[in-house]
């Protein structure tokens, strides 16, 4: 399975930016997800990308978030602009073979990474 480690979280202020990278191993995934979850709250899909280039977000990320990869270096990445407390969780990076993760429709996907924080303030 794919190994997935994340990084670039932190602490900012309201309408900061942050950069989130997601490194995978035996890379090749159809689809890389980011996934958030605050505690007492369920995970909920934030932005998908396919691997011919489809794009998916949530409707509470649209037009600040951007998803993208650069294949060489295997990593995936999330900027996040015009961030809001409400963005505040834990943040997830993750892999599967079907479009159904980058639909936020599959909440089992063969690979979850370890996840890093995000604090919006």
């Amino acid at each position: 399975h794919v190994q997935l480690v994340e990084s670039g979280g932190g602490s900012v202020q309201a309408g900061g930016s942050l950069r989130l990278s997601c490194a995978a191993s035996g890379y090749g995934s159809y689809c890389m997800g980011w996934f958030r979850q605050d505690p007492g709250k369920e995970r909920e899909g934030v932005a998908g990308l396919t691997s011919d280039g489809r794009t998916t977000y949530a409707a509470s990320v649209k037009d600040r978030f951007t998803i993208s990869q650069d294949s060489a270096k295997a990593t995936v990445y999330l900027q996040m602009n015009d961030l809001k407390p409400e963005d505040t969780a834990m943040y997830y990076c993750a892999a599967d073979g079907g479009l159904g993760l980058c639909l936020f429709l599959l909440t089992n996907p063969y690979s979850w990474g370890q996840g890093t924080q995000v604090t919006v303030s």
